[in-house]
């Protein structure tokens, strides 16, 4: 049987959204945001691009009693190139804004609890966590070569396409949920492997909560926001789920 809860993980994200607003928090997201905001145009610009010209590509590629199914690789390569978009934004700005993260995690879990995680200086705090968010690129970068080479030939096999489109949501959604319930894993030293068991043992609420920071982070504006909410509603996540379990 799953365990976890998949609508709770909404209502993190709602509960985070609500208190990176409170006066005591906001100043630990300007940083991130302005990171996000140039990160932001970046990738998008990028983004239109490639999807351009991709387009382009198919229509000479396609041949002309095929342009049926055009729309069909028009949408499931919509969907992963947004996929893609959505997961290289958030490692990419995640490896710049750890510290910053990290910081309001321990604030947000401070404001829900009122007991602040181990305290340590700025100088042990920034290259502990920059670390960290390279054994999770690591992580994500081994595994997801992996994930990517499924996906390859899945996608050149007829009939199957649509399992590529479910794994790669379903990774995506997982690295979402690894990837921001570690900042308040890491304020209580918890060891990364143990942080993914702990998520695996409550799967219906870890792959719920990253599937909905993917979502968010797939869609340009919404995803310079989505961040630090994600943040604050992994604190709660960790403090409901992880913490009283």
């Amino acid at each position: 049987m799953l365990n976890g809860n998949p609508t709770s993980s909404l209502d993190y994200l709602c509960q985070g959204a609500r208190l990176i607003l409170r006066p005591g928090l906001r100043r630990f997201i300007v940083v991130p945001l302005l990171v996000n905001i140039i990160l932001f145009v970046i990738a998008t610009v990028a983004l239109v691009h490639v999807y351009s010209d991709f387009l382009e590509a198919l229509m000479q590629w396609l041949p002309s009693w095929l342009a049926f199914i055009a729309w069909l690789l028009w949408l499931a390569f919509a969907f992963l190139l947004l996929l893609v978009y959505g997961y290289t934004f958030n490692i990419i700005t995640n490896l710049v804004a750890a510290p910053f993260y990290g910081v309001l995690a321990e604030r947000v879990e401070m404001e829900l609890t009122g007991v602040s995680p181990p305290e340590e200086s700025l100088s042990q705090l920034i290259p502990r966590t920059l670390r960290r968010e390279l054994v999770k690129l690591w992580y994500f970068v081994s595994r997801g070569i992996v994930v990517m080479l499924i996906l390859f030939v899945l996608w050149f096999v007829p009939g199957v396409n649509i399992i590529a489109v479910i794994i790669s949501a379903l990774w995506a959604a997982w690295c979402m949920s690894v990837q921001y319930l570690d900042y308040p894993a890491d304020s209580h030293r918890m060891a990364f492997k143990d942080l993914r068991s702990q998520l695996l043992s409550k799967p219906l609420s870890s792959f719920s909560f990253g599937g909905l920071v993917m979502l968010g982070s797939m869609i340009p504006v919404v995803n310079i926001v989505v961040m630090p909410i994600a943040v604050a509603g992994a604190s709660v996540y960790w403090v409901r789920e992880i913490k009283s379990g």
